[in-house]
């Protein structure tokens, strides 16, 4: 496979949060896949979505969706204990507080993960197509 073809998309506003939210629409997200590095500010997620940007609807990928800045995170109806428990992500959006941003995972069956943060950086990062 060719690597250019890779995605690599950073954002840092509402246009390219809605961007990433859409590439990410449906994606599947295993809760061991889910890290916060607390002394690094980072929220990381690997996910497996389907490429729709290119117009490739039936190509798996391995992605990694980075949030930075990230000070405080808190999670809705997700069982933590169960690690090979798969989620979908169906959106991502935000909410602005003063001068902080509250960023929404939002999962199937009303589980949601919220991201405190005193900016947007989001970062989703393709690693390799699913055969």
């Amino acid at each position: 496979m060719n690597k250019k073809y890779l995605a690599k998309i950073i954002a840092t506003d509402n246009e390219g949060l809605q961007m990433i939210s859409a590439c990410c629409a449906g994606a599947k997200v295993k809760i061991s896949d889910m890290k916060f590095l607390q002394t690094n500010k980072i929220f990381l997620l690997s996910i497996e979505r389907t490429r729709i940007e290119s117009g490739q609807e039936d190509k798996k990928i391995n992605s990694i969706c980075k949030f930075d800045f990230v000070d405080h995170v808190k999670s809705k109806n997700i069982d933590q204990n169960n690690i090979d428990l798969i989620l979908e992500l169906i959106g991502i959006d935000y909410l602005k507080n003063n001068n902080n941003y509250e960023i929404n995972l939002i999962f199937n069956n009303n589980a949601h993960i919220s991201l405190k943060s005193e900016m947007i950086e989001v970062r989703l990062e393709d690693q390799n197509e699913i055969k």
